[in-house]
């Protein structure tokens, strides 16, 4: 764990993932990269150790449905936390705040807004899947313009 939370600080990812002596890097904000594992190549996530610079709800959702066994995160938010309490995943942080900000702090995290009434992982799998979908067929739109 030492290790991927160095990599996570000295090499600036956004996230470090660790699982049978193999260890994956991300750089993409929010939780595409979390969501990709989990929709291609779930058995990575499986057992693994990862360190992420933020953990709100919907991080911490993609993470208890992929099975990881350990997270450590510069900051969490209250709910995910709740969360990751409801498991038998070892959870360690630098700092937790109520809710993760948006990328200005004038706001919440789109992510943490959709997800904070939802009670169960189950539950917010649709709203993280629906909302990747939308920033993709945004990204479409804009890309067919320019």
């Amino acid at each position: 764990m030492k290790e991927i939370i160095r990599m996570l600080h000295e090499e600036n990812y956004s996230c470090v993932i660790l699982n049978k002596g193999v260890i994956r890097t991300f750089s993409q904000r929010g939780v595409a990269d979390l969501f990709y594992l989990l929709k291609n190549d779930p058995d990575f996530l499986k057992g693994a150790l990862i360190a992420d610079k933020i953990v709100g709800k919907a991080a911490a959702s993609l993470m208890i449905l992929g099975g990881i066994k350990e997270v450590y995160t510069d900051i969490i938010s209250s709910s995910a936390l709740a969360l990751f309490q409801e498991t038998n995943i070892e959870i360690s942080f630098a700092q937790e705040v109520p809710y993760i900000q948006n990328r200005d702090q004038t706001d919440w995290c789109p992510m943490e807004k959709i997800c904070y009434e939802r009670k169960s992982v189950e539950a917010i799998l649709p709203s993280i899947e629906e909302f990747i979908e939308k920033m993709k067929n945004t990204r479409l739109n804009l890309n067919s313009i320019a």
